[in-house]
């Protein structure tokens, strides 16, 4: 169970944050050898309800900045006590950001996580320019690596990526299933591998589910993978 009571934080967040009650999971990310792991994602699980409902519930309230604070310094604390040392991607909202007293107690806490942590910018609900303004700028003074979540669904395109400048892109899984027999989802994936490579960009093919999707993969040039076939969340 994630506890944030002696986190030096405003009250107000505090109280706030007391009221969710989460678990994290943490499923790999790998190299092209599917054995060798680069990063870690982490998940929340919360306890009393699915992550889809704890999210659709803070967004009716206009609480999403609450989930933004539990969810990345939750995670950092799962991280932590498991003990991993590879890089952590950590999910986060288009449309929210730390307030800078946040971002300053979480440096603090957690220390110099530079070169470690990955923010990873999900599909939804929205796209906040000053949230870009504010997340990239924190990215860059502490080399901080941003990755775009699910791309090809949601708000996740390729104004987003260029808006952002990330380090990595994710594959959405409906790009993935199947591509080992569907000729148009492998010219889909030919031209944003080319797109992302011409921009420096490293592509994450995320959910892969079969061998011969992962195969196929891999021929194509993908940089990283993640999926069941590799690692369940645990």
């Amino acid at each position: 169970m994630i506890y944030f009571e002696d986190l030096p934080l405003d009250k107000d967040i505090l109280e706030a944050l007391k009221e969710l009650s989460i678990n994290y999971v943490f499923q790999s990310i790998f190299y092209p050898d599917g054995k060798t792991i680069y990063a870690r994602e982490a998940l929340m699980r919360p306890t009393d309800m699915t992550v889809v409902e704890l999210i659709d519930k803070y967004e009716k309230e206009d609480k999403l900045h609450v989930i933004e604070v539990a969810t990345i310094f939750g995670a950092m604390q799962a991280y932590q006590l498991r003990g991993y040392t590879e890089k952590i991607s950590v999910n986060s909202f288009p449309s929210e950001s730390f307030t800078d007293a946040e971002g300053t107690v979480f440096m603090d806490y957690y220390g110099d996580m530079s070169g470690i942590e990955i923010v990873e910018i999900l599909e939804y609900p929205y796209f906040s320019e000053e949230a870009c303004r504010k997340k990239k700028a924190v990215c860059n003074g502490h080399n901080l690596d941003i990755s775009i979540d699910d791309f090809g669904t949601g708000l996740n395109n390729m104004e987003v990526v260029d808006k952002y400048e990330p380090v990595y892109v994710k594959l959405d899984r409906t790009l993935i299933s199947g591509i080992d027999h569907d000729y148009d989802k492998q010219l889909s994936v030919a031209d944003i591998l080319i797109k992302m490579h011409e921009r420096g960009i490293k592509v994450v093919a995320e959910g892969v589910e079969t061998k011969e999707e992962f195969d196929y993969l891999v021929e194509a040039g993908a940089d990283f993978f993640q999926g069941f076939y590799l690692h369940r969340p645990e």
